[in-house]
């Protein structure tokens, strides 16, 4: 068994996941759950999830617009899940793997099809937003690429 070392308190970051959580977020703490979950075919909204002020202040509450949004209006992906940036260290690059192309930042907002990248929102994105554009970027990004020809069905 292999035992990581967190940047952060457990007990510290446990309000931060519960917020994903709450809003439907599958949490990940392998690298073989991220591959089987980001591998799965269909859409998939994966949230880097982190302490930082701009994810407590803009990425979980827009987010969670977003998701609230996508719900209502039929545009939810198949699969919403996330890694805590600073916790489950190997997941987490596991994850970033399937964000070719890009540094790593958290936080990160990636939607994947078929487990390839589509779209990703980077804590640049986020940093100098409020929630509500971050909400805007998340909605626009669902709206365009997740179709739903059976909602309500």
């Amino acid at each position: 068994m292999i035992f990581e070392l967190n940047t952060y308190d457990p007990n510290l970051v446990k309000p931060m996941r519960e917020e994903a959580v709450a809003i439907g977020f599958r949490e990940l703490y392998t690298p073989e759950e991220v591959n089987r979950e980001l591998g799965k075919k269909g859409y998939t909204l994966v949230f880097v999830n982190s302490v930082c002020g701009c994810a407590a202040g803009k990425a979980r509450p827009g987010l969670k617009l977003a998701v609230e949004n996508a719900r209502v209006n039929g545009y939810l992906p198949d699969n919403l899940v996330t890694v805590f940036a600073g916790m489950e260290k190997r997941a987490v690059e596991e994850a970033r793997k399937y964000f070719t192309g890009f540094p790593p930042s958290s936080p990160q907002i990636a939607l994947l099809k078929d487990g390839v990248l589509i779209s990703l929102i980077q804590r640049k994105d986020i940093e100098n937003s409020d929630e509500f554009r971050v909400s805007e970027l998340i909605r626009s990004t669902l709206k365009e690429h997740v179709k739903r020809s059976n909602y309500g069905q």
